[in-house]
């Protein structure tokens, strides 16, 4: 993620990565898990000091005195962070790992839009980055507590029917002659992608059952 020429990232890692805005709000401590739980899963293995350590309640804070992570809204234990934060604080250890020092990450970072930091991330972690659904922080030793917890839980979980009356769902074309019913609650139509994506899953796979008979 380096300040010159940089590959553009992966169509599905950019995909990926937006999942978890819907994750959004946190606290502190939940930015900092899924921050640290992000980079570990990816793999991200740096080699100098600073960047090995993984971001704390402590050091966002830092990060945010030193203008290189934008303001929470609201102060104290009602502060509140959100998917720009996550990003934010992924792009600065992402580039200490390439060897770049706060110094330099400050001014680098000055003016820098939303959209491109978004961008530099997903080029780096790249295939690496895994889906919300399969973040270890749902799978370690007290999956499931905690806001993040929670939230994500919430997130990954299909809609039930029972004791929800007047569901409505949305007709998705797929092909002449094939349409898909989709509650409007279900996890699905919350990624990133939304409909298109969904529905061109599915054209594909029908595509591929035709193909076999």
């Amino acid at each position: 993620m380096t300040a010159g020429v940089m590959s553009p990232p992966n169509t599905d890692a950019l995909a990926i990565l937006r999942e978890y805005r819907t994750l959004a709000p946190w606290g502190l401590r939940d930015l900092a898990a899924v921050a640290v739980a992000v980079l570990e899963a990816s793999n991200v293995v740096p080699l100098n000091a600073a960047a090995r350590a993984r971001p704390t309640e402590r050091t966002i804070r830092y990060y945010v005195t030193r203008g290189l992570v934008s303001p929470p809204e609201g102060r104290g234990t009602a502060a509140v962070y959100g998917y720009r934060h996550l990003l934010q604080v992924l792009a600065i250890k992402l580039r200490q790992m390439e060897g770049a020092t706060l110094d330099a990450l400050t001014a680098e970072f000055a003016g820098m839009t939303g959209d491109v930091v978004e961008r530099r991330v997903a080029a780096v972690l790249g295939a690496s980055l895994p889906p919300a659904d399969r973040l270890p922080l749902l799978r370690a030793a007290g999956a499931g507590r905690g806001r993040v917890g929670r939230a994500m839980q919430q997130w990954l979980q299909p809609p039930s029917s029972n004791g929800h009356h007047g569901t409505s769902c949305r007709r998705l074309v797929v092909a002449p002659g094939v349409e898909l019913l989709v509650d409007e609650h279900h996890p699905a139509l919350r990624l990133a992608a939304g409909e298109p994506a969904l529905t061109d899953a599915v054209r594909q796979a029908l595509g591929r059952l035709l193909e076999g008979e």
